[in-house]
């Protein structure tokens, strides 16, 4: 009886942030397991522990990057299970237990609420239990609609229906969910001049990327119009969309400069711009792509790897340190060299709070990608600029690479896979589980100021 009152009391000691941690630790743990099945391989394939939990975190964080071949290794059955696996990560582990939860007609509590609020990185408990049922239909909608749209395209591409729509759900689901996994064995390469596929391949990274509130609140907005009712949109969507449509068109913009006299010379117009506007929608967490990265110059690689080490939005699919996160530290920048203490945007002016967070998450994420990029040139055999891609990558969840993932030693996909860990769950998340509970300073000595700068 003592040890049950223990084991109860101890659990209570362990905070929400903790049990998110817990959550995805075990789901990566049962994912390894279930990939490791042998039923799951092709004939003569054997598939090692850390192969296959590297596999397992690279899907449960929705990064992509794989020290296997997919379309080799796996299965029918193997390939089913992973799409299992990738919607646990898209939509993330509380969302999706939540609907399960209600499914089977469960309550959901003030602790489940906390939960979802962690993980959805929520800033209050009210309406999250909608939103999670909200973020699991529209998601699976868009995955379905376009797995039906790649399917029937991909008739003109494999021999059989079956064929085309397995790849045209996979395809959906991998880019809806961020995950960029393939089973072509080529990404999206085979499909290069095909516009159409490319479009639709982009508009799913753009609905898993841009943040799942701000497309719930899109949707609210039509209907609202629809029922003439008055709609505001929060402060999160109108900060996020403008960010995440800058950084893509400024992103599309520099990525053709810097190969507009390599890459983009002797290409059409619409090659250039389908290639640039995709590789750029495509570096917010997505991990796909229509061309071999390694065709790119050192800059362009240099400059892929700063947008995937800022990612997409918060609450999305995505990893990095977030739109918003670098939108904010530019928006403090500039009003600071403006010689004004606040932050005024649409009408709103944003706590200080998120302010300071922002330049913690920054320099934090910095010095940890910068961290695993000294120690990796050291374990690794890659060159400086394969490494601070393939950390980029990892860390921005996102899979795109050029090369140096199939060859990682043990200690270097031990160091990937705590990467996108850390880039799915946060950095604010692994911060706060190493604050504690952070108890009240009983009192403050003297200010003094610092000569800065």
């Amino acid at each position: 009886m003592n040890t049950i009152k223990k084991i109860q009391t101890k659990s209570k000691e362990i905070s929400t942030i903790q049990l998110i941690v817990i959550f995805y630790f075990s789901a990566l743990i049962i994912s390894t397991l279930l990939l490791k099945i042998p039923f799951a391989h092709r004939e003569n394939v054997s598939l090692s522990f850390i192969d296959a939990m590297f596999t397992s975190a690279s899907a449960i964080s929705v990064t992509g990057l794989s020290v296997i071949s997919i379309k080799d290794t796996f299965n029918n059955f193997g390939i089913f299970l992973l799409c299992v696996i990738l919607q646990l990560g898209g939509l993330g582990v509380m969302s999706l237990s939540t609907f399960l939860w209600i499914m089977l007609g469960k309550k959901v509590g003030l602790k489940e609420r906390q939960l979802i609020m962690i993980d959805q990185n929520q800033s209050n408990l009210s309406g999250l239990v909608q939103l999670a049922k909200r973020i699991f239909i529209i998601i699976i909608s868009f995955e379905i609609i376009g797995g039906i749209i790649l399917g029937i395209r991909f008739l003109n591409y494999f021999e059989s229906p079956l064929s085309a729509f397995k790849h045209g759900f996979f395809a959906s689901i991998s880019a809806t969910t961020n995950a960029g996994f393939d089973i072509t064995g080529e990404s999206l390469n085979p499909f290069n001049n095909d516009y159409f596929i490319q479009s639709t391949i982009i508009l799913l990274m753009v609905v898993g990327a841009i943040g799942f509130p701000v497309i719930v609140e899109v949707l609210e907005f039509f209907l609202s119009r629809k029922e003439k009712k008055k709609f505001h949109f929060t402060l999160f969507t109108k900060l996020t969309t403008v960010t995440f449509i800058s950084l893509t068109v400024v992103g599309a913009l520099f990525i053709y400069l810097f190969d507009s006299r390599h890459f983009f010379m002797n290409k059409e117009w619409h090659e250039a711009f389908f290639n640039s506007l995709f590789h750029s929608t495509t570096t917010k967490s997505a991990g796909l792509a229509t061309l071999d990265i390694n065709e790119f110059t050192p800059s362009n690689q240099l400059f892929l790897s700063i947008l995937m080490f800022i990612g997409g939005s918060p609450s999305s699919a995505s990893g990095g340190i977030r739109t918003t996160t670098f939108a904010i530290v530019i928006l403090a920048i500039i009003f600071y060299a403006q010689g004004k203490s606040t932050v005024k945007i649409f009408r709103r002016e944003l706590l200080s709070e998120d302010i300071l967070k922002s330049f913690i998450v920054i320099t934090t994420g910095a010095f940890l990608c910068l961290f695993s990029i000294l120690i990796l040139t050291i374990t690794e055999e890659g060159t400086v600029i394969e490494v601070i891609f393939e950390v980029s990558s990892a860390f921005g969840t996102n899979g795109l690479s050029m090369g140096l993932t199939p060859r990682l030693t043990t200690f270097g996909e031990i160091m990937i896979i705590i990467l996108m860990f850390i880039g799915r769950v946060g950095i604010v998340t692994c911060l706060l589980i190493l604050r504690g509970k952070g108890n009240k300073e009983k009192f403050n000595y003297p200010k003094e100021k610092v000569t800065i700068g």
